[in-house]
């Protein structure tokens, strides 16, 4: 039995289909808009539908923008001779918010994974090889530290490595704050490894 009418049963219905979005929250959700002032339900919808239509992949590292090339790669400054591959451009926001990173980046949109049928033609691969044929001296790879993550870092690795460029992985290993007794032993691992002199 419905609780609401069709109306609201259809807007709760579509805010559950966003990822980490619940029954409930997409209920509270739901309730939210309709609460909201009519200006402002507007501008979120017309927010949704003028990203959907005008966002696209840059031409360059294939990050999500509204324009042909990113500001990232727009910039002068950066360092266009050392790229670094992350999984989305959720990954690539995370690092330009350290401001510790001046080069470029290439975003593949997703890992290889033969469990889910995503192999190395189902990411922008090909594009990156296209990239490395430029003046480039070292490639970054910052793929997730998951099965998918380290599968995709080996593969650009061993691709490559037979240009001469040089071929670099971000170290992982213990997060700040965290217990040793609560961490699993590949990440412990990987810390050791990745460990460098003080």
């Amino acid at each position: 039995m419905d609780y609401y009418s069709k109306q609201i049963s259809k807007l709760i219905e579509e805010l559950s289909c966003l990822p980490g979005i619940g029954a409930k929250s997409a209920q509270r959700l739901a309730f939210h808009i309709l609460n909201m002032p009519t200006e402002q339900v507007e501008a979120l919808s017309s927010a949704i539908i003028e990203a959907k239509r005008n966002v696209k992949y840059c031409k360059n590292c294939f990050t999500l923008t509204d324009e042909d090339v990113c500001p990232i790669c727009k910039d002068k400054a950066r360092n266009r001779k050392v790229i670094m591959v992350v999984e989305n451009t959720r990954d690539l926001a995370a690092y330009e918010k350290t401001g510790k990173f001046d080069g470029v980046y290439h975003v593949l949109h997703g890992a290889i994974s033969p469990m889910l049928g995503i192999g190395p033609n189902d990411i922008k691969l090909k594009e990156l090889l296209v990239r490395l044929e430029q003046d480039v001296d070292e490639v970054i790879i910052a793929t997730n530290s998951s099965l998918e993550g380290e599968t995709t870092a080996m593969y650009i690795s061993k691709l490559i490595k037979p240009t001469g460029i040089k071929v670099t992985r971000i170290a992982s290993g213990v997060p700040v704050g965290g217990d040793l007794e609560y961490i699993d032993e590949v990440t412990l691992l990987r810390a050791l490894e990745g460990r460098k002199e003080l």
